[in-house]
């Protein structure tokens, strides 16, 4: 499994395509993502890129934190774990 980073200052042209070659530099990307606001479909600024291992990650974060991508510095960092969801309403009827 590899090691996840958060992506942050993206600039809203930035592309998947865009994140992976900045971070291959750095070793294999197995994933990138740029989420996307559902209501416009824009970019929300911000995604996620996943390394092959923990030191390609440390690497990457070194490399990439505070670098200017699109004229745009961005910033890099591991990912906390994902909240988990808890799927509606836990209000009481009762």
């Amino acid at each position: 499994m590899g090691t996840r980073l958060f992506v942050g200052n993206l600039p809203y042209s930035a592309t998947e395509d865009d994140l992976k070659v900045a971070f291959e530099r750095f070793g294999a990307v197995k994933e990138c993502h740029i989420i996307i606001d559902r209501e416009s479909g824009r970019s929300k600024g911000y995604g996620f890129i996943e390394m092959s291992s923990q030191d390609e990650a440390t690497n990457a974060v070194a490399g990439m934190n505070a670098a200017e991508l699109s004229g745009r510095n961005i910033a890099v960092s591991e990912a906390r774990p994902r909240a988990e969801k808890t799927g509606g309403s836990q209000r009481n009827w009762g």
